[in-house]
């Protein structure tokens, strides 16, 4: 029976016939029949080499040559680190291009190029683009490294307005405040032809604030109002101080500026002989290597050391010192920056209600390009917009490729619909072998005397015994002497009748 069902399948695909046998609709593994006039029953021992295995039945050993070795236990661990760690890696990898993908997942295939003309202004769009990002992060890296540079601050001219107001005493006042002579000191000020959209506060333009009143009018413990920044502080457009009084006062104003970067008055003795009253910590150790170089102090054998001359004696205090200790040097010859003192009279006479003093101050503030460059820099507006077009652009190209798949899928077919069936089988069956992990022989395979060796009969064996188990669960019980030759015929798809009288001429 073996050879009969090998002779009717001469065209199949390399495999075996178990295999084709199982894939049949309504037969499930494990049945056989009994070859060979064997009694029906139950089924024997299996054959090595039929992968089959009946429910309740033991799991039969394949052949060593159609079976992978398994592996040893360390091995296996390894491969499962092995797996872990891809695992990982894989997930890192997907985090990293869900924020950026790949410029390459955009570019339209060759051949897709060539069946739509239209496709190159696709192209010149994205070769646009490319050159337009380079621009663009060329350009944010040479912003971050003049971010990193000191810009030279600006001096704009900062008007101070100083003005008080009397308020006299009213006997019919019902409150306690309006029965007292009182005065209001207010200062404010703003910055003269400010062309920036933020205006600054006047407050962020000072570190401190501190007005001194008459001392023997107010005492010890009230003549002093004091305003010092703080991190925590919030900037104001200015300040307002009020006390009872019906006397004219003199008040003295004590503004320090806050500088940025931070400003130092030099020691007198240093500050003549570099010129230089207040700067920076830079630039006075920049006026400093100018004065070395001009007067040739540097040491001509050890470029490191700097010779004194009596100037730098009287300063430094030593005859010779190095160049990588004067900023430390330094720190004893700075001194903070003075205020700026302002004068003033808080004015009571009824006949003159208000008073206002005007006052310019330079003040050093930011290169309104700084703040443009940071804003850019820090700016996300577009971003959203950007990534969800290109995500667009990533599930057009993903569709386009599925679609040029099937294309020369259904192409390819109705070129050679049977060659291109044969090819498609003989994949399938590559993947199975891979799924199943059993590893064959073509070679084998594909000659007549690999389907008559015994795991064909046991194949043929299961599937007939399936048959009959179902047709017996189907069906009554019955009561001929020839019942089996019934249903085999049934097997067949023929009647009793037909069979007796096709097998009795």
């Amino acid at each position: 029976m073996a050879d009969s069902i090998a002779a009717r399948l001469p065209g199949s695909a390399p495999g075996s016939v178990l295999e084709s046998v199982q894939k049949r609709p309504g037969m499930p593994s494990g049945a056989r029949m009994p070859h060979q006039g064997a009694p029906m029953g139950p089924p024997g021992p299996p054959y090595g080499g039929s992968p089959a295995v009946r429910p309740g039945l033991p799991s039969p050993v394949m052949e060593p040559s159609r079976k992978r070795p398994a592996p040893s236990q360390q091995v296996q661990q390894q491969q499962q680190q092995q797996q872990q760690q891809q695992q990982q890696q894989a997930v890192q990898n997907r985090a990293r291009n869900a924020k950026r993908r790949k410029m390459a997942d955009k570019i339209l295939p060759q051949r897709i190029r060539e069946l739509v003309p239209e496709s190159q202004a696709y192209m010149d769009l994205l070769a646009f683009e490319r050159k337009l990002d380079q621009t663009i992060m060329r350009k944010r890296v040479d912003i971050q490294e003049a971010l990193k540079r000191p810009m030279k601050q600006q001096k704009r001219k900062l008007r101070l307005y100083i003005s008080n107001t009397f308020n006299p005493a009213r006997p019919d006042a019902d409150d306690s405040d309006g029965s007292i002579a009182s005065w209001e000191l207010r200062v404010e000020g703003k910055l003269l032809d400010d062309p920036g959209k933020q205006k600054k506060k006047f407050s962020s333009f000072f570190k401190s604030l501190v007005i001194e009143l008459d001392k023997d009018l107010y005492g010890p413990d009230n003549h002093l109002v004091e305003w010092h920044r703080t991190p925590t502080t919030q900037e104001t457009d200015g300040f307002q101080v009020k006390r009872p009084g019906d006397v004219s006062v003199r008040c003295t104003l004590l503004l320090m500026l806050d500088y940025q970067p931070p400003q130092f008055k030099l020691d007198p003795r240093l500050a003549r002989l570099l010129g230089i009253h207040t700067q920076t910590r830079s630039c006075i150790i920049q006026a400093l290597w100018q004065y070395v170089k001009t007067n040739k102090l540097q040491d001509s054998h050890d470029k490191e050391y700097i010779n004194c001359d009596k100037y730098f004696q009287q300063i430094f205090d030593c005859p010779r010192l190095k160049f990588s200790e004067i900023p430390q040097r330094l720190t004893n010859l700075l001194l903070p920056p003075d205020p700026i003192v302002i004068n003033h009279v808080i004015s009571v006479d009824p006949n003159d209600q208000k008073k206002t003093a005007c006052y310019d101050i330079d003040v050093e503030v930011e290169d309104p390009l700084k703040s443009q460059m940071s804003s850019f820099l820090l700016s996300t507006a577009n971003q959203q917009e950007i990534a969800s077009l290109d995500n667009k652009i990533h599930e057009t190209i993903e569709s386009i490729n599925q679609l040029k798949i099937q294309r020369d899928f259904m192409l390819s077919f109705s070129r050679d619909p049977k060659g291109y069936i044969q090819d498609w089988l003989k994949s399938q069956s590559r993947d199975l072998k891979l799924m199943t992990d059993v590893v064959g022989n073509p070679e084998e395979e594909r000659r007549a005397a690999f389907y008559h060796e015994p795991w064909s009969q046991e194949a043929v064996s299961r599937y007939f015994y399936c048959k009959v188990t179902k047709l017996l669960i189907k069906k009554k019980p019955i009561s001929s002497s020839c019942w089996w030759f019934d249903l085999f015929l049934s097997l067949c798809g023929r009647s009793s009748r037909e069979g007796r009288s096709w097998s009795r001429p």
